[in-house]
C-alpha cells in the first residue's frame, strides 16, 4: 500500500518506534478508496516493531525524533492501483534533500513518464494494424472471448512490457481486450510481435 509505504518512510530510520498494529490502525484511518488488510498469524507479530520485518539501522527513537502515533498528521490522496508506483516515486523526489538522490529519481521519473507515452503509441500501431483504422474504441467492454485475451496479453508482457516493472500499463490493457470481441487472436498476437521491438 502506498500509505503504508509513505508512513514507514516518515519514521525511518526509527523502525522500532512503531509496531505492526500501530501502523494497521493508521492505515485503515488513511485507506478510504479501498480495503487496509494485513495478513500473517497476528498472535506473534501484532505487536512486534516494524523493524523486525524492514530491519533495524540500529537507531532508537529520541524524544525529538518522530512523533507519537496519534501526533502524526497524515496527507494523502487517493492512488489508482495503475499509478501506485509513480506517485510514490513523484513523493520520494519531494521529500529528497540530496541531489544525486533527486537527480537519479527525476530520471526514473522521466523514464516513466516517457515509457507510459510509448506504451499507448505501441497500442495504437497494433491496433491500426488489425483494424486498417485510425480510430477504435477506447471505452472498457467486457472480456468475451478469455482465451484471445490470454494469449494477446502474454505476448504483451513478453514481447513489449512486462506489468511488474510497469505497472501503469494496466491502464491501456483494454484496448488489446477490445480487439479480442472482434478480430482473430493470431492476428492480434502477431500485431503486437511486429509493434514491439523497443
Amino acid at each position: 500500500s502506498l500509505n503504508w509505504m509513505n508512513i514507514t518512510v516518515q519514521i525511518f530510520p526509527y523502525l522500532e518506534s512503531e509496531t505492526v498494529v500501530q501502523q494497521f490502525e493508521i492505515v485503515k484511518k488513511m485507506t478510504n478508496e479501498s480495503h487496509a488488510s494485513i495478513f500473517g498469524d497476528l498472535t506473534y507479530i501484532y505487536k512486534d516493531p516494524i523493524s523486525v520485518f524492514l530491519g533495524n539501522p540500529g537507531k532508537k527513537a529520541a524524544a525529538s525524533e518522530p512523533l507519537a502515533v496519534s501526533a502524526r498528521a497524515y496527507s494523502y490522496k487517493p492512488t489508482a492501483t495503475p499509478d501506485v508506483m509513480m506517485e510514490y516515486l513523484k513523493r520520494k523526489r519531494e521529500k529528497s534533500n540530496d541531489k544525486e538522490k533527486t537527480k537519479r529519481l527525476d530520471q526514473e521519473i522521466e523514464y516513466h513518464t516517457m515509457t507510459e507515452q510509448k506504451v499507448q503509441n505501441i497500442l495504437e500501431q497494433i491496433s491500426r494494424q488489425v483494424t486498417g483504422f485510425s480510430e477504435f474504441s477506447k471505452h472498457h467492454q467486457t472480456i468475451e472471448n478469455p482465451e484471445c485475451n490470454k494469449d494477446v496479453l502474454s505476448a504483451f508482457f513478453s514481447q513489449c512490457y512486462k506489468m511488474q516493472t510497469h505497472p501503469y500499463i494496466t491502464k491501456y490493457l483494454y484496448w488489446l481486450t477490445n480487439l479480442c470481441k472482434a478480430y482473430n487472436g493470431e492476428k492480434i498476437v502477431r500485431a503486437v510481435n511486429d509493434n514491439c521491438n523497443h
